[in-house]
Order: C-alpha cells, then structure tokens, then sequence
C-alpha cells in the first residue's frame, strides 16, 4: 500500500471513532465502521475494496484493544 493511502485510512478511522463517543460502541460497530471507510479509501485510492474493507474492519475492531479508541467514562454530575 502506498503511504498516502494508509494515511489516508488511518485518519479516516480516527475521525469516525469521534463520531462514536456518545453511543458506547461495539466491537461490532467498530468492524462496520472501519469496513467502511477501508472499502472507500481502498476505492478511492484504486485499490482491491475488499482487501480495504478487511483491513478496516480489523483495525476498527481492534482499536480499543490496542487502546486507541478508549470507551469514554460517564461522568459524575453531582446531582
């Protein structure tokens, strides 16, 4: 894979495991979303989709294990 394209992928991921804080996400929901920013960068940068998906889904499931996506706390409002 070219450089450009893990970067690319990379911060994809990033960026959609913002968009994840508030619902608490799953392993599962975590695979779906990074298959489908794998599948798009892979599309987009000419590659084989169902390699990128693969390698999205995995990175997407996993990523709280490696811990770079944590579950957020809830936090103590006092009331």
């Amino acid at each position: 894979m070219s450089k450009k394209l893990v970067l690319a992928l990379g911060l994809g991921l990033l960026g959609l495991a913002g968009c994840t804080q508030n619902i608490n996400p799953t392993d599962l929901d975590r695979g779906l979303i990074g298959a489908g920013v794998g599948a798009t960068v892979a599309h987009v940068g000419g590659h084989d989709v169902a390699k990128g998906a693969a390698i999205g889904a995995a990175a997407g499931a996993l990523c709280d294990d490696v811990r770079l996506c944590q579950p957020t706390q809830p936090r103590y409002r006092g009331y």
